[in-house]
This record gives C-alpha cells, sequence and structure tokens, in this order.
C-alpha cells in the first residue's frame, strides 16, 4: 500500500484498502498499524473530498484526540510519533470547512499553540507543518478568528515569529489575517507581543539594504494600531525611531514608482496612528514632515491633474494615502505651540498643497452619478473639507463652481445611509465597525460655516437647498447624541458636528432673516432647540453645545416670533428659562487677589470653555434684548426666573472697576428692555436700588429709563 501511494499509485484505491484494514482491526496495535497506513497515504498526496470524508467517518475526532494526549510512544519510535500521527489527521479532516469549523478541532486551539511554542526539531517539522494548516483553515472560518484570539493564537504566532522558528513566516502570515479581521481585539489581548513583532519589523525595516525594506512598508501598516500603544510605551517609541529613519533614508533616495507608494503608505499609517508624533521635533524632522507632504501633494497633482481613469483606479489607495499626509500638512501649518515647521516652511507647503487641492477639485468636477459610491471620492471630498475648513482665500471662484456637487453628494450619501468604509486607510488594513454610513456633511460642516458668512457661496449653498439638508442633519445628529449615554467623554465627532452646524445657522439668522422665515425646515429646526437645551444645560460636559443652542434659538425666536410655537407654549417657556439661566449663571462675585473687595469673575463652571462660548453668551445677550418687546411674555418668565434680584445683588457685591464696559453694556441692553416693555419688571429693579448702581455702573440709558 505504501509503495503504491509513495509511487503516485492509486491513492484513493491504496486508502480504501487501508481503511478496510482499519475498521477489520481487532485490537489497538492492529488499529495503530492500520492508522499509520492511512496517515502515511494522507501525507503521500491530495486526498479529495470524498475520500476525506471516508476516512473521518472510520476515524471521527475520538482516535486523533487520544494520539495527541498520549505520552508512551511505541519501542523504537520518536517520542512525538502519536501526537505527529493525530496532527497529521486533523490537518487532512481540516481542509473540508465544515470540520474545520467544529467543536473538537476548536477545542484543540490550545493544543496547536502549545505546538508552536515547542523547541522544533528536523523529525518536529511535520508537525509545525500539520498545525499551521490546521489554524489557517480554523481562521477561514466563521467563529474561527474570535476563537484563535481569545485562545492565545495570536501571542503563540507573536513568539513563533520573533523566534524565527521554522515556519515562521506562516506565523507572519496568520497575524495578518487575524489583525485584517479582529486588529481592536488583538491587541486590547496581545498588546505587548505584537508590540515585539512590530519591533523586530522595524528593526529589519531600518537594517535592509535591498529590496527587503520596501517589501516590509507592504507589512508594518498591519502591525501599528490606530491606538495609543506606540506612544505610551517605550518598546512602541522605539519602533516608531526606527521607523522614522527607515523612511528618511527612503523618500530621501531616488525611488521608482514601485518603491515610493508602500513607503507613503507606510507613513500615511503612521500619521493616522501617531499623528506627527513620531517625526522628531528637530530641523531634520522638520525637513522630512516637509518632504513627506511635497510628495504626497506632487503624487495628487501627477494622478489628477489629468486623470486617466484606469491610473486613477490603480492609484487609489496611495491617493488615499497622500490625502493623510496632506491633512497633517494642513494641521502643522495652522499649528502655533511648539510647531514642527518654521514659517518659512509653511508658507512653501501651504503654496504647495494649494496646487494639489487644485487638482482635488479638478477631479471632483469630473466625477460621474455612477461613482459617487466610490470610497475616494468620498475620501477626496473629505481631504478638501480639511482644506475649506482652514483655507478660504484660495479658489473662491472653483469651489463655488463645485458647491452644487458637494451639495448633492452630502444630500445623496445621508439620504441613503451609504453603506461604505470610513476613510479607506493606506493598504489593506480592515477595520472594525466600518459598515457606518459615510458622514460626509461632518467634513464638509466647517467649510460650509465659512462660506456662509460670505454673500456669492452662500447664495449657492441656499439655491441647492443646503440649509434644508442641514437643518435634517441637525435632527439627525441630535438623536445620535440623545441615545448615547451621558458621561464626562471627550468631545464626540457628533457634537462637533452639531456646534459647527450652529455656527452655520447662527450665519444665516444674521444675514438671510427671510429664509428662516419662509422655509420650514427652521420650524422643525426651533421645535428643537426648544426642546433641547432643557435637557442639555444640566450636564454640563456639553456645556458649549448648550452655548450654541441657547444662542441660536434667541436669535431664531427674535426672527420667528409670529410662529405658533413662541407663543407662550411650555416647550418656549422652558426654554427661555433654561436660557435665561446659561446667560446668568456665567459670572459670579470672587475674592479680588489685588485687594479686600469682591470682583466680577467668570463662573468656575464656566471657566474651562469660556475661550469657546464667551463671544456666544454676549449674541445671546443681545438676542435675549431683542426677544424682549417681541414676545409679551418673557418678561414675567424672567421675574419667575428672578435673574433681576440676583444680578442686582451681584451687582452690588462686587467692585465697579472689576466690571469691563462690554460686559456692562449687555447687561444694560437686557435691562433696558425690560423696564421698556413691563412695569413688574421695572418695579423690581427700583425696588433692588437701580438707579443707584446705573449711576454706578454709568449704565446712562439705563438710568434715563427708570427716571421716565
Amino acid at each position: 500500500f505504501l509503495a503504491m501511494a509513495a509511487d503516485g499509485g492509486d491513492r484513493n484505491s491504496t486508502l480504501k484498502r487501508c481503511l478496510d484494514v482499519l475498521r477489520d482491526a481487532r485490537n489497538d496495535s492492529e488499529q495503530f498499524a492500520a492508522l499509520l497506513l492511512v496517515t502515511k497515504a494522507v501525507r503521500a498526496g491530495e486526498v479529495d473530498a470524498r475520500t476525506r470524508r471516508q476516512i473521518f467517518d472510520a476515524i471521527g475526532f475520538t482516535f486523533p484526540s487520544r494520539l495527541l494526549t498520549s505520552r508512551q510512544p511505541p519501542a523504537g519510535c520518536p517520542e512525538h510519533t502519536f501526537r505527529a500521527l493525530g496532527l497529521t489527521l486533523l490537518a487532512c479532516f481540516c481542509t473540508d470547512p465544515e470540520l474545520a469549523g467544529h467543536s473538537q478541532i476548536i477545542n484543540k486551539i490550545p493544543t496547536f499553540n502549545d505546538i508552536l511554542l515547542s523547541p522544533c526539531t528536523p523529525d518536529s517539522r511535520s508537525m509545525v507543518d500539520d498545525v499551521y494548516q490546521c489554524l489557517s483553515a480554523v481562521m477561514a472560518t466563521a467563529r474561527g478568528p474570535r476563537e484563535l484570539v481569545t485562545k492565545g493564537t495570536v501571542s503563540a504566532l507573536c513568539q513563533a515569529y520573533v523566534s524565527c522558528s521554522y515556519g515562521s513566516e506562516r506565523a507572519l502570515a496568520l497575524l495578518l489575517g487575524l489583525l485584517a479581521i479582529a486588529e481592536a481585539k488583538c491587541w486590547q489581548r496581545d498588546t505587548p507581543h505584537l508590540l515585539a513583532v512590530l519591533s523586530k519589523l522595524s528593526s529589519d525595516f531600518l537594517k535592509s539594504e535591498d529590496m527587503t525594506k520596501f517589501e516590509l512598508c507592504e507589512v508594518l501598516p498591519h502591525f501599528i494600531p490606530l491606538s495609543p500603544p506606540l506612544t505610551q510605551d517605550s518598546q512602541g517609541s522605539e519602533c516608531l525611531q526606527r521607523l522614522y529613519k527607515g523612511l528618511a533614508a527612503i523618500l530621501g533616495s531616488k525611488l521608482s514608482q514601485a518603491q515610493r507608494d508602500p513607503a507613503l503608505k507606510l507613513a500615511a499609517c503612521l500619521v493616522q496612528a501617531c499623528g506627527s508624533e513620531w517625526i522628531p521635533a528637530e530641523s531634520a524632522g522638520s525637513k522630512f514632515l516637509a518632504l513627506l507632504v511635497n510628495l504626497a501633494c506632487v503624487e495628487v497633482r501627477l494622478t489628477l491633474e489629468e486623470p486617466d481613469p484606469v491610473e486613477v483606479e490603480g492609484k487609489k489607495q496611495v491617493i488615499t494615502a497622500c490625502y493623510v499626509l496632506m491633512e497633517m500638512g494642513i494641521q502643522e501649518c495652522l499649528r502655533e505651540e511648539k510647531p514642527l515647521l518654521e514659517e518659512v516652511q509653511k508658507m512653501q507647503l501651504m503654496r504647495i498643497m494649494e496646487e494639489a487641492f487644485g487638482a482635488v477639485i479638478f477631479y471632483l468636477k469630473q466625477v460621474k452619478q455612477e461613482q459617487l459610491q466610490d470610497p475616494f471620492i468620498f475620501a477626496s471630498v473629505r481631504i478638501l473639507g480639511a482644506w475649506m475648513a482652514e483655507e478660504t482665500s484660495s479658489f473662491k471662484q472653483e469651489i463655488c463652481e463645485l458647491l452644487p456637487f458637494l451639495v448633492h453628494y452630502a444630500k445623496k450619501l445621508f439620504k441613503e445611509g451609504s453603506p461604505a468604509a470610513s476613510l479607506p486607510q493606506p493598504d489593506v488594513v480592515s477595520t472594525e465597525g466600518s459598515g457606518l454610513p459615510q458622514d460626509a456633511l461632518r467634513f464638509l460642516l466647517p467649510g460650509f460655516c465659512h462660506l456662509t458668512a460670505e454673500d456669492r457661496p452662500r447664495d449657492v449653498l441656499i439655491q441647492e437647498g443646503a440649509p434644508a439638508l442641514l437643518c435634517e442633519y441637525f435632527l439627525h445628529q441630535w438623536e445620535v447624541l440623545s441615545s448615547q449615554p451621558t458621561s464626562l467623554a471627550p468631545l464626540t465627532s457628533t457634537e462637533m458636528s452639531l456646534q459647527t452646524a450652529c455656527g452655520i445657522f447662527l450665519n444665516l439668522v444674521v444675514t438671510a432673516p427671510d429664509l428662516i422665515r419662509r422655509d420650514k425646515s427652521f420650524s422643525s429646526l426651533m421645535d428643537l432647540l426648544l426642546k433641547s437645551l432643557p435637557l442639555l444645560l444640566p450636564q454640563k460636559d456639553h456645556l458649549v453645545l448648550a452655548a450654541n443652542i441657547a444662542t441660536l434659538g434667541l436669535l431664531m425666536a427674535r426672527v420667528l416670533t409670529s410662529s405658533a410655537a413662541l407663543q407662550g407654549t411650555q416647550p418656549a417657556r422652558e426654554f427661555f428659562r433654561a436660557a435665561i439661566r446659561f446667560l446668568s449663571d456665567a459670572h459670579t462675585a470672587q475674592a479680588d487677589p489685588g485687594g479686600d473687595s469682591l470682583a466680577m469673575a467668570v463662573s468656575p463652571a464656566y471657566l474651562s470653555a469660556w475661550d469657546d462660548i464667551q463671544e456666544l453668551w454676549f449674541l445671546g445677550m443681545q438676542a435675549l434684548a431683542g426677544c424682549v418687546p417681541l414676545l409679551p411674555w418673557l418678561p414675567q418668565a424672567v421675574l419667575q426666573a428672578q435673574w433681576l434680584e440676583n444680578l442686582s445683588q451681584l451687582l452690588s457685591r462686587v467692585a465697579p472697576a472689576s466690571v469691563d464696559f462690554e460686559l456692562i453694556a449687555a447687561f444694560q441692553g437686557v435691562l433696558v428692555e425690560l423696564a421698556r416693555a413691563s412695569k413688574p419688571c421695572r418695579d423690581s429693579i427700583l425696588s433692588h436700588h437701580g438707579r443707584e448702581w446705573a449711576n454706578l455702573y454709568g449704565m446712562a440709558a439705563l438710568e434715563q429709563c427708570l427716571s421716565e
């Protein structure tokens, strides 16, 4: 039988006769002898599916499992003889996807791991080969990757690769597969071991002087996590230093396209993971950063200025990587604290990036309807949004011409909830949870905020229906925020989008009040603002968003005074009560460090956010003053909120010199309107020594009003 198998005879016939012997065996010795024949025949060549199933039906999992746990080999045989036979059978079974996912195979994962970590001799190499075959088959099943991660295979593979043991390249291939499927879970469970692999890869990357260096550019991005370990761990920091030096050596040399592209992708991957922290703050570092951005801009221009559809298709990954590097360039050019770039370098890079963004605009103008689902279009819109958010002086005409496309594109994705990945990462590293809808508006909002302050682009946005889309988007984002648990978490993209949208609406209220009155979308927005502020204000970690909503609501109320929602309804009363509280709680009396008296100061709860909300607060005070004569029920609401009493006490306690003129003017604006519109308010101000402190603070208009 063995001779027939070895000579390439009829293997299936040989195996059939072996299986007959196995079935007729009368004791363990005969069964073992028959099993040895089957195993040898299996090793001799490929087994078809039918024969494999026959072997499994004859043997099952029980006998291989016994072999794996047997510690006494037959006389004269190596000690791992039984385990080797068991593994060969399991490797054969695993070529059947149904058997590879069986719980009996899954339960053997710890045994597979142990074999990988055991010393390997020439006699045991076949065992290692069988283990890798089993692990590869398990990973291809639905539950396999999760089981491999939880049962410690990542650690075993990392150790096998770092120790350069037999089959280490297969260990690396399996690691790449697991990271592509479950990157976050792998890093969460096995950070030290994965860092050890990255350390070896980065050392090899720095040392190699041949094509290996460029091959490693393709592998390394898979081992760079989008989480803190690299910058928080000393081993991770050393890896980053080696990667920086290796990339500097590559990109500073004359390269072919095939060599440069992987290097740019690796650099972009590092930027996504660590920003610019991996680039040293020194002269060489600033030159390298400038070189990176320069190369990225050149690549974008060469590919997009005269786009050949075939060429663009083949270069989408590297151009997406270039976009990541360009976005870093924008951030570094705007960075004022500890900048990596000198002013001259910043000016040069801004000019170079401007040319590259001209190519992006040109490319987007050529996009056809059937291309809108392409993630590369999303990446192009996103990077243009980053440029529009910071640089509004260039390409005004071109941006205005492109606005209809941008609005249409953002609307299409928002309405359809287009399933697509987050911004494609360099190379093929998958991200878990990437099936979310693409939110193009999130990246366009800052640019739209700038553009709505200018006449021509604002007219285009209005003409294209952007305000109605933004109202609908705001309502949706509010639902998303409301569904999230309240916590002191960092500012989310949802909350940032809501704040930026408020900035756009503020521009429209001030510059296009007729639009607010006639577009029904703003009535829906007003209803939401009335309901949301009372819910949001008590949550101190949302103070900036609350300031935006309060100010926007007050300004819109001044325009929409005839709206039924503002005629003293319960939501309107609750909104104004919350808005008055936001405005009144902003200042307090504190001990003056330079004297014995009390001084006016920003309240402690507002202090950390005051730079972001100060302008909104003053605008909100003006808007409240404007609402008083237009909403007859509002003065009574102010009285009920006891704001007049509290303000009177505050002004009476602090030293007048501690209150700046702008703040006095803001208080006076509201007080004068209240005194004119409502006798009870006027009487309340007078009863709290209003004339005296009006005179004391130089509030001439209030003094005159109270004297009439």
